[in-house]
């Protein structure tokens, strides 16, 4: 069957459009059997492209497809006049979107698998704001509500319509498909090529496998994530008591949907520090940043350049055939070195960055490394190199670098200094045999180390890591630790839900199995002496806590309000009843013995290593259970249950805010960074000494084993023997 026809099927349905090769191929018109109506682009049986689709019930998605599934952006109209627009993957909303519900609420922000999850504005019909984080459609972390009337909720609102109205209006002319003289253009050109810039991003690369014909059916299962979230609330007794006042918010913080923290604040008091915060820190990265080259030209330039490089060196060495490293490959001559004109050569392609020249260190090493950690080739390309992009970090430290993160969080590129990257040269074939003999390390994963060098001689250098805070797990705190106290505080008015802190703002202690804190301080042992064998010092343990909400937690949740629940919601899903009650595990979390086939072994940029045993299920290899939420392997640094006891009462002189617990259920992540500093960098030294309470003048050949000492120390204080 091929060019323009008609089939039809003993059960009902018919086809009519384009075909090729015997396949529905191009455009056409399908009607199920069921009485849903799909009009659009097909491929190799499969919808494809840009189409509309009307099921049965009603619903109607208008966007874009892959392989018979909403997959890119579109919008989906529910029957009882919900409303999405935005991204969507594998048949479920993904991405950015917004939905809007039946009684006006709106939520603006990410969704993953058709929940909201991530950074989000959720507004209320009558007016409030609450901006904050979600995990899995439970709020989780730290946020802002602002109640009706409030001067600054006002402000967000006419923003907020402004954008949703123009989003809404680019979005029903992309992908209108009433006609079919607007889709067929569409259809045959690549739709990312058009608006790769915008919102809307389809995408056109496939695989070619036959796919029988399916009917898709309506998004019930989507449908259930509208009710609301009851937690989001403010009491009637807030209400009553904000009436008139347009100057006050609320700081809160949630742990799985249930408010643990609040605080009361005015708005011109954050305002004001907003703006201070914000100077303060454009100012200071302007004048110690040590790659402010591109002056005039675009950041995105740098960005492009990565990609520009990475692409072409992962492209190169991964067919050479893989073999054991030797000592050349470690040498002066181990480089791959490209010049990247703009217009393009017979060796690279054209691009619209600036020209560049690139050099790749020891490819054959960071090759092997990669195989090592289990990391594919193809998928370390597309992570960075994909149509995602880089996104662009603020520096955490006070090195000046520059970090940028890939687009699926995988991983964390770092600009580096001359004498960071000397370094890192002269320890890399001793790094190399360690993590080799060490699965376990807890040093960081590098993945790749790169230069570009502009016409004009300026270079830029930067390494490629693995981000240990990729987990399935929401990071509720960081924590940068080096067993030092000089000036190892964080101010609290530069703290918000994304900051890491430092020594002195750790009030915590962590009680772990027995088993467990066994594998850890013996690796944490093993990496300091390597550390040791190369004189490296100011090093860091960086700590991610995931905080469990326990049983008696549940008395806490906020009633839940009917005027915003839509009545369409009647299951449960993710913890969440029609009622809009949260269900709540008697326990926060739960070790069980391992079963290879319940859990992931993919392994990620930071997971690698065995499986961890634990005491407390008798000397057996162990995962991780989270009633409710997931089920996890344990290794070291990653899913690493423990309890966190408050060891310091918080200064209460803001009787607004009220520490409600003394004991959490924690899920701890954990790795040693910033190894690229040796002791005998002198003004480095005198501040690191000065910090550890050294005499400057004593500095010795055994330094690097003192700060190793007071490091261990100091973790051991912070994970104590359990009582």
């Amino acid at each position: 069957m091929t060019g323009k026809g008609r089939i039809s099927w003993a059960s009902g349905a018919t086809y009519e459009g384009d075909f090729s090769g015997n396949y529905l191929h191009g455009f056409g018109t399908f009607t199920g059997s069921d009485g849903s109506l799909y009009t659009g682009g097909w491929r190799m049986n499969s919808q494809h492209g840009i189409g509309r689709k009307q099921y049965q019930n009603s619903d109607v998605y208008d966007g874009c497809w892959k392989e018979g599934k909403r997959e890119g952006s579109g919008r989906y109209a529910w029957s009882n006049s919900n409303m999405y627009i935005g991204s969507w993957k594998n048949g479920k909303m993904s991405g950015r979107g917004v939905m809007k519900w039946l009684n006006g609420d709106l939520f603006d922000g990410f969704w993953s698998n058709g929940l909201r999850h991530g950074t989000g504005c959720y507004r209320f019909a009558d007016g409030g704001y609450y901006f904050g984080t979600w995990t899995k459609g439970f709020k989780d972390g730290q946020g802002t509500f602002y109640p009706t009337g409030n001067k600054h909720s006002a402000r967000r609102k006419s923003s907020a319509d402004k954008n949703g109205e123009k989003k809404k209006r680019l979005l029903v002319h992309s992908s209108s498909v009433n006609t079919e003289n607007s889709v067929r253009p569409h259809v045959r050109r690549s739709h990312s090529e058009k608006i790769s810039n915008t919102l809307l991003r389809c995408s056109s690369q496939t695989s070619h496998r036959t796919s029988s014909l399916r009917e898709d059916s309506a998004l019930d299962d989507i449908s259930v994530d509208m009710s609301f979230d009851a937690s989001s609330r403010y009491s009637d007794d807030d209400q009553s008591g904000l009436q008139g006042d347009s100057s006050v918010a609320f700081e809160r913080e949630y742990m799985q949907g249930v408010l643990i923290k609040e605080r009361v604040r005015s708005i011109s008091g954050l305002s004001l520090k907003s703006k201070k915060r914000y100077k303060f820190h454009a100012k200071e990265v302007k004048s110690k940043s040590c790659v402010d080259i591109f002056e005039g030209h675009r950041r995105y330039y740098l960005m492009l350049n990565l990609q520009l490089g990475i692409r072409y060196t992962v492209g190169k060495i991964t067919p050479v055939p893989a073999r054991e490293v030797r000592s050349s490959d470690f040498g002066e001559r181990a480089r791959i070195r490209m010049y990247f004109p703009r217009k393009g050569s017979q060796f690279t392609p054209p691009h619209y960055s600036i020209d560049f020249y690139w050099k790749d260190y020891c490819p054959m090493v960071f090759r092997n490394l990669r195989e090592m950690f289990k990391l594919n080739a193809a998928e370390y390309m597309m992570s960075i190199c994909g149509d995602d992009g880089l996104r662009e970090l603020s520096s955490p430290g006070k090195s000046g670098s520059i970090f940028f993160l890939s687009g699926d969080d995988r991983f964390v590129i770092k600009t580096l200094k001359r004498s960071e990257l000397k370094v890192f040269l002269r320890m890399l074939p001793r790094y190399y045999r360690h993590v080799s003999q060490h699965e376990n390390t807890l040093i960081t994963k590098f993945f790749g180390l790169h230069r570009i060098k502009l016409k004009h001689g300026k270079k830029v250098r930067f390494v490629v890591m693995g981000n240990m805070f990729c987990t399935e797990l929401r990071i509720h705190r960081r924590y940068d630790l080096k067993g030092s106290s000089h000036g190892r505080f964080t101010k609290k008015d530069k703290i918000d839900e994304g900051t890491t802190l430092k020594d002195l703002d750790l009030t915590y202690e962590f009680h772990m199995d027995k088993l467990l804190r066994e594998s850890l301080f013996k690796q944490l042992s093993l990496d300091c002496e390597f550390l040791e064998s190369q004189q490296i010092i100011d090093y860091s343990l960086l700590l991610g806590l995931h905080f469990r909400a326990p049983e008696h937690l549940k008395a806490l949740l906020e009633p839940p309000d009917s005027l915003h629940k839509p009545a369409s919601a009647q299951a449960t899903l993710g913890g969440m009843t029609s009622q809009g009650e949260l269900s709540i595990p008697p326990r926060g979390l739960l070790l069980v013995t391992h079963e290879p086939s319940s859990v992931s072994t993919e392994p990620g940029p930071h997971i690698r290593g065995s499986t961890l045993r634990a005491m407390s299920v008798g000397d057996k290899e162990v995962d991780l259970l989270l009633p409710g939420t997931a089920r996890l392997r344990v290794q070291l640094g990653v899913n690493m249950p423990a309890q966190a006891n408050l060891k310091v009462l918080q200064d209460k002189t803001d009787s607004a805010e009220v520490e409600l617990f003394e004991v959490y259920d924690v899920v701890l992540y954990l790795g040693i960074i910033d190894i690229l500093q040796e002791y005998n960098v002198r003004k480095k030294l005198e501040h690191t000494c000065k910090s550890l309470q050294f005499d400057p003048m004593s500095i010795s050949v055994v330094e690097p084993k003192l700060y190793s000492r007071r490091f261990i120390n100091f973790l051991e204080r912070v994970f104590p023997v359990a009582p």
